[in-house]
């Protein structure tokens, strides 16, 4: 089976492409929870002939395609998990459990790295290897981290990695790639206002956490407005509030809870300094005192030059020259960067907008995709491991 004849088979298989994408939206699991998916990929990949291995990462799965001579391991990756918002969709298919749901494409993400399997297997490899991760809670749990600690990434060691995403905001037929820096580091925001409570009619005998916390969630816009290279990228974003108990009772505390998000990791590094000293001016100021915890969350996903360029001839094999758009990168997160900061990687975007209602954003409760779409990304996956194993012999 030629490079271009990947996508034409992919094509008649979009059926059951289509069958397991479904099955896969009708029962969602959450993270760490992914035991139906996850056995459901198992029995498909001992069905090819695969190596394969469970319980990486927990419920994480890993199957082996070895070529007739010994050679590099490039490592495809999809991620299994749903997430914890109700399916809106009026759709014979929509999700089945109660306020779980493939909102973010990831049961299509599965269904494609099991085509993109069935395709090298029936194909072979000459020489090398390729490795299959289907990995479980990309949705906050680092999922793709708990697995590079379990060994995915080694027994054949990897040299190499592709993964993509799906994206709403791009045509059935399309696919969108960054250069350099492709997905945002994603850190978590905790700040602790500690004033002191007391009766509503008497503020004077109190500092109030409320308006303090007012005057911090304004003043942290100003790093990014104003301490930060408007070449460069930030993000700090306060999503949610906790504090007070009655209308008439000023609060002692109030929590705020949000995500800082960079591109730059000198930037990055930066951050917790800027953001505490806002936060301590602020307090001080006005008598009260403070708690922050600033946690590293997903490092920033960084495509490697050299694996932008085979992906980028890939995508001209596969789909044609006019097919890929070069974009710039989102301040959205992934956890593909635990393995791409280990090995030369590359991720890139699946368009799968068909029309209207293929459009909604990624997480919203109507999100769905054009199934169409799926053949290319199998088609794609297949290809640019075979072009990584015959360019690294």
């Amino acid at each position: 089976m030629d490079n271009n004849r990947l996508l034409e088979t992919s094509r008649s298989w979009l059926g059951q492409l289509t069958e397991w994408r479904r099955d896969f939206h009708r029962n969602p699991e959450l993270g760490y929870e992914e035991h139906r998916t996850a056995g459901i990929v198992v029995d498909h990949l001992r069905s090819l002939g695969l190596e394969t291995r469970t319980g990486i990462g927990k419920t994480g799965v890993v199957g082996l395609l070895r070529g007739q001579e010994p050679g590099p391991t490039f490592l495809l990756r999809a991620d299994m998990d749903a997430l914890p918002i109700p399916d809106g969709k009026p759709v014979l298919y929509r999700s089945t459990v109660q306020g779980k749901a493939h909102l973010c494409g990831h049961d299509a993400h599965t269904a494609m790295l099991m085509g993109a399997a069935k395709l090298l297997a029936e194909r072979g490899l000459p020489r090398g290897n390729v490795k299959f991760m289907f990995q479980p809670a990309e949705e906050g749990g680092a999922g793709a981290k708990a697995m590079v600690e379990d060994g995915v990434l080694q027994d054949p060691k990897v040299d190499a990695a592709a993964a993509l995403h799906v994206s709403p905001f791009c045509p059935v037929g399309k696919i969108t790639v960054s250069k350099g820096p492709a997905w945002a580091a994603t850190d978590s925001l905790r700040i602790k206002i500690i004033g002191k409570g007391g009766h509503a009619a008497g503020p004077h005998h109190t500092v109030d956490s409320i308006p303090i916390a007012a005057q911090v969630i304004t003043a942290l816009q100003q790093i990014v407005s104003r301490q930060v290279d408007p070449l460069d990228s930030a993000v700090v974003t306060i999503g949610k509030i906790n504090g007070g108990h009655a209308v008439n009772a000023i609060a002692s505390e109030v929590e705020l809870l949000g995500t800082v998000r960079t591109l730059n990791p000198k930037l990055r590094e930066q951050m917790r300094v800027k953001v505490e000293a806002i936060v301590k001016g602020v307090t001080e100021a006005f008598g009260a005192g403070y708690e922050l915890e600033l946690r590293e969350g997903y490092p920033i996903v960084v495509n490697d030059d050299s694996m932008y360029e085979l992906f980028t001839r890939t995508a001209g094999q596969v789909m044609g020259s006019e097919s890929w758009d070069l974009i710039n990168p989102t301040m959205g997160g992934e956890d593909f960067a635990f393995v791409a900061q280990q090995v030369p990687s590359v991720m890139f975007r699946l368009g799968v907008c068909g029309g209207e209602e293929t459009a909604y954003p990624l997480h919203h409760p109507l999100f769905d995709l054009d199934e169409s779409a799926m053949p290319f990304g199998s088609a794609l996956l297949a290809a640019i491991a075979i072009n990584y194993l015959e360019a690294h012999p």
